[in-house]
């Protein structure tokens, strides 16, 4: 397992969970969340965390950016124009090339606006960024990213902050089965044992932010999660035993007294 490594942009990870940064009661409490999750990588919302006004409190006081990988994402943007402006001043204000995108389309369920987020994909890919995609489950729309330039694919498993697990394994795995980058489940996710699920469907990795930062304890969950996210990769590369509708004794039938 030590040298099974995560691969983004040619950046080389040994953590497969990546944590948010928002919805904590305090920095202090994001900090020792993400040190307690192993995490290596941690979605920035640009456009709502504060990384370059140096008059107020400032994330990078709390997360050191030389050991953990900030990811810029684009939270709270619902036109291309929105996510490709929020990309280029993060990129202007850290150097920030590897990103995060997502381009809502609906306020009440946040699914993403498909159609903006495969031409901003396009553009920022054109542009020099490596675009981590969030997106819906659906298999031609991955594919469609994956041939403008996307260089990972993050389908739902469900709405954001909803808790409710992968609500469909059939379109995880077809995505699965047809791109070689990265497949990291973002959004939706409620327990450990989701991102085990998610692990052992064959994904990369898993982002989880809410059910991190608002669960009872959060310190507990995001051992949870690393621990999960750990279970779910060693099973897959374990490999299952195939599903039968009979019964399979475990014991040998010969020489039966």
């Amino acid at each position: 397992m030590k040298k099974d490594e995560l691969i983004i942009a040619k950046k080389k990870f040994k953590s497969r969970l990546i944590v948010g940064t928002g919805k904590y009661k305090n920095m202090t409490e994001c900090s020792k969340a993400i040190k307690t999750s192993g995490a290596e990588i941690v979605t920035v919302a640009v456009r709502r965390v504060n990384i370059s006004d140096k008059s107020k409190p400032l994330l990078m006081d709390y997360i050191n950016p030389k050991k953990i990988t900030y990811l810029p994402n684009t939270a709270g943007c619902f036109t291309s124009e929105e996510a490709l402006r929020t990309l280029r001043l993060a990129r202007e204000i850290g150097g920030w090339k590897l990103v995060k995108l997502e381009v809502l389309g609906d306020k009440n369920n946040l699914y993403p606006d498909m159609i903006e987020t495969l031409k901003s994909t396009e553009v920022l890919s054109k542009e020099g960024f490596k675009v981590m995609v969030y997106c819906t489950d659906d298999p031609l729309m991955a594919k469609r990213l994956e041939n403008v330039g996307a260089c990972a694919i993050m389908p739902l498993a469900a709405p954001i902050g909803s808790g409710l697990g992968i609500q469909n394994k059939t379109n995880i795995k077809l995505i699965r089965n047809q791109t070689k980058l990265p497949l990291i489940i973002d959004a939706g996710l409620g327990q450990a044992s989701d991102a085990t699920i998610s692990m052992e469907l064959g994904c990369d990795g898993v982002l989880v932010n809410t059910a991190i930062a608002k669960a009872k304890k959060p310190f507990e969950m995001a051992l949870a999660f690393k621990n999960g996210v750990i279970a779910g990769r060693q099973s897959f590369l374990a490999g299952r035993i195939n599903k039968t509708l009979m019964g399979n004794p475990s014991s040998p039938t010969k020489g039966i007294i």
